[in-house]
């Protein structure tokens, strides 16, 4: 008995199986047994104050023939693909920038984190002044320069209120990605860039054929995540702007919330929290497949 015990404790699989029993624990209670009382929910009537029965589909359906549901998801989706894009594009170009021999680069790097370590609601009450339709610090500046005559509407018209949040969802998601993919790029072994210009590679051939390639994995990962916090945004909206003008930058989200509680539908709610599931889940699956091809960070076959 005492050297089955000695084995097991010896055991790395054991070991490593003791050490996430907690971390199983936790997330089996705060977040598997939410997400199933949500799910419940969504095929429920239930109201505030009241448990309600089931009803199967009915909140869905209702919900695909709701306007106000199609134009969130609408919004979600619009939001989430430009400013993945964007956040992409950024943060690989500071990624690429940090990765050289700047001047200060310790103190550049803590100050390209700033923006992803405020709290998201002082972000959005800063963007919230900024883009206030009075004071406004950038219709100011543009009027001084004469670029404009009037200041900018930014959160009155649906299409400026929409490319603003999408402006704020930026400025705070670049560093994420940034930091992200500078970390992937300093594994990348200088071996590779010096056997790529003894072989008369451009700057631009050794970005496409050694950088990419190899940071692919590294890309997987960081945009899943980066799809996963855009998609579920729900601070920088809410306090940026409730989902107005005229519901134009309800995310699921939001919209989820706002027929859940100050609405009072938990089960209408629920659904389009529920909803939601299919498209996380995809991105998760496009992460998955996409971190096969880490073979190429072992000069492996590509799988």
């Amino acid at each position: 008995m005492a050297a089955s015990t000695s084995r097991l404790l010896d055991s790395r699989n054991a070991l490593g199986f003791a050490f996430m029993v907690p971390a199983g624990v936790l997330l089996l209670v705060f977040l598997s047994y939410p997400l199933g009382l949500g799910t419940w929910l969504g095929f429920t009537d239930a109201k505030i104050g009241r448990p309600g029965a089931w009803i199967g589909l009915e909140n869905f359906e209702y919900l695909w023939g709701d306007s106000v549901t199609r134009l969130a998801l609408f919004n979600t989706i619009f939001y989430t693909v430009v400013a993945s894009i964007i956040k992409f594009g950024l943060g690989l170009w500071l990624a690429l920038l940090l990765n050289k021999n700047l001047p200060f680069k310790s103190i550049v790097r803590a100050i390209v984190l700033l923006p992803f370590i405020v709290p998201t609601a002082l972000s959005a009450l800063a963007f919230w002044w900024i883009y206030d339709a009075q004071f406004s610090v950038i219709s100011w500046a543009l009027t001084r320069m004469g670029l404009i005559h009037q200041y900018i509407d930014f959160l009155g018209d649906p299409w400026n209120a929409r490319f603003s949040t999408i402006a704020a969802n930026v400025w705070r998601g670049v560093p994420f990605v940034a930091i992200t993919l500078l970390a992937g790029l300093q594994t990348i072994s200088p071996s590779y860039y010096e056997a790529a210009s003894l072989d008369g590679a451009t700057p631009w051939q050794q970005f496409r054929y050694v950088t990419l390639p190899l940071l692919t994995p590294i890309i997987a990962v960081v945009m899943t995540f980066s799809v996963l916090f855009t998609f579920t945004d729900f601070q920088l909206i809410y306090v940026l702007t409730r989902g107005g003008p005229l519901n134009a930058t309800h995310l699921m989200a939001t919209l989820s919330f706002q027929r859940a509680i100050p609405g009072g539908s938990l089960g209408e709610g629920a659904a389009i929290a529920t909803a939601m599931v299919p498209f996380l889940l995809a991105a998760i699956l496009v992460s998955y497949f996409g971190l096969q091809r880490r073979a190429w960070q072992q000069g492996g076959a590509d799988k």
